[in-house]
């Protein structure tokens, strides 16, 4: 999987932190080969493993995606999703599908690492003491 190499895990915790830097929120990628149950249910999972309702705020957001069954989602935590757009995880999601679709799947996380930090920076606008309060590193679930 392209994705584990290197570079690639470079390219998206750095987009990470990129878009962490504007924001007091906190961005996950959750990378897993199969998805045998709905997409939303299995980020919905993830999100609680990986304690990501634990954000100060209630402002995390994974993108979970499944890489051979080519299923993925995009889920914000109650504080985000408050204050958002509703259609905005669709945008999202859609932007990111135009990469997928072409077979760029570290662009595409990218782009979505991007807009849900500009999203972010909106609503929870960086603060004094900003800590990171979840890892950026990319988190591979069962294989």
């Amino acid at each position: 999987m392209p994705l584990l190499e290197e570079q690639n895990r470079k390219t998206v915790k750095e987009a990470i932190k990129k878009a962490e830097s504007i924001t007091s929120g906190e961005i996950r990628v959750c990378i897993e080969k199969h998805c045998n149950i709905d997409v939303l249910d299995r980020a919905a999972y993830y999100f609680k493993q990986l304690e990501m309702h634990k954000t100060s705020q209630r402002n995390g957001v994974l993108i979970y995606l499944a890489t051979e069954d080519r299923k993925f989602a995009i889920i914000g935590d109650v504080g985000i999703n408050m204050k958002i757009d509703f259609g905005f995880w669709h945008e999202t999601k859609e932007v990111m599908l135009n990469s997928f679709k072409q077979g760029l799947l570290v662009e595409g996380l990218v782009q979505g690492i991007e807009k849900a930090g500009k999203a972010l920076a909106k609503f929870f606008p960086p603060v004094t003491d900003n800590i990171n309060e979840l890892s950026d590193d990319i988190f591979f679930g069962n294989e």
